[in-house]
């Protein structure tokens, strides 16, 4: 556990250190430390490229396409789970086969579809297929854990006043806390880090995501990787605080159902 403690930590230990010095150092001494621990890479990311603007946007597009997510597939995953209708049957499968679909295969017709609704060069594009592309593993993640929990609960909520949404909401959700912080990490981290879809829906600077913002780093003849790691140290800190946040939870999630006793 420890040595696999170390190969995991050891590139994110070298990403750290690599922000801290210049382009010369990184292809001289590529695993030493820096001779001098300088803020200056950090200083140009922040004033040269916009950092701000792109860290706001980045915050808002996968904050709100995590929080749909969440909403949407909690809600889905409770009908499917707790409730027979027909078609019950038929519709987790529609679920399920979009696990098995790229959603990057259907890159044309969606920009045809958000060309039409006039949704091109807005961070409404992103969130719209961002929602749609998390939405099956959701489910499926979410739907598991609400049919394993005892129905005898529902019926106690329901003798003691509460109406459906109550029961969902007050009850249902409070204990599939485990399952919703898996859902929040594994869509938060890849929608965080995309950069294929701002790259076909964005255009304009103001708009863009940290990934495609750190573009400017990348010169045609020469790229300042002391800068860009600086970038890309400063853009994982979200990742790492909400990791720090969630963690507990998303653990549990990892394991419930792993010990049976």
């Amino acid at each position: 556990m420890g040595l696999y403690a170390l190969v995991v930590s050891y590139p994110l230990f070298l990403m750290v250190i690599t922000a801290f010095k210049t382009t010369r150092e990184i292809f001289f001494a590529p695993f030493a430390l820096p001779s001098r621990w300088s803020l200056a890479n950090f200083a140009v990311v922040w004033q040269r490229a916009e950092f701000p603007v792109y860290m706001k946007n980045s915050l808002l597009v996968t904050g709100t396409s995590v929080t749909l997510i969440a909403c949407i597939a909690s809600l889905a995953a409770y009908a499917l789970a707790r409730y027979r209708f027909r078609g019950n049957a038929a519709l987790y499968v529609y679920f399920l086969v979009g696990l098995m679909v790229p959603i990057r295969l259907g890159v044309l017709p969606l920009f045809l579809l958000m060309r039409d609704l006039g949704l091109l060069d807005t961070h409404c594009s992103l969130v719209l297929t961002y929602v749609a592309s998390g939405m099956p593993m959701s489910v499926f993640i979410l739907t598991g854990f609400f049919r394993a929990l005892p129905q005898e609960l529902e019926f106690a909520a329901r003798i003691d006043g509460c109406t459906e949404f109550q029961v969902f909401y007050r009850v249902m959700l409070r204990l599939v806390r485990p399952a919703l912080a898996t859902v929040v990490l594994i869509n938060f981290v890849p929608l965080w880090n995309d950069f294929f879809f701002p790259l076909i829906f964005l255009r304009s600077d103001s708009l863009k995501t940290i990934p495609l913002g750190m573009t400017v780093f990348f010169g045609q003849y020469e790229t300042d990787w002391g800068v860009v790691f600086a970038g890309m140290l400063l853009a994982s800190v979200p990742l790492l605080v909400l990791y720090l946040l969630m963690s507990q939870q998303f653990i549990k999630g990892l394991t419930a159902g792993a010990v049976k006793g």
